[in-house]
């Protein structure tokens, strides 16, 4: 069952910072910049951790936050629900 997540970066090389964020990229749903949004399961979560852990070097940050229940949403910022492989937008 995935779960939903908040991937959020601060790479110090623009070389390292666009293979993350291609990466990132590929698991999320949507976001902004370095904050991103991604239903993971726990297979799919492994594998996109071992794979940004190849890219980044020790002055590079990443942080892969779960949400608990559902966020606050704000103006136009709308929660997206992810179940069964079903998105709803």
């Amino acid at each position: 069952m995935a779960k939903n997540y908040l991937i959020a970066y601060d790479i110090a090389n623009k070389k390292r910072l666009a293979k993350v964020r291609k990466v990132a990229y590929g698991y999320a749903l949507g976001g902004q910049k370095s904050a991103l949004e991604a239903p993971l399961d726990a297979k799919t979560l492994k594998e996109l951790v071992e794979k940004l852990q190849k890219l980044i070097y020790e002055n590079d940050k990443i942080n892969i936050i779960e949400f608990e229940g559902e966020p606050l949403c704000f103006g136009k910022a709308d929660f997206i629900r992810y179940d069964k492989g079903v998105i709803i937008l």
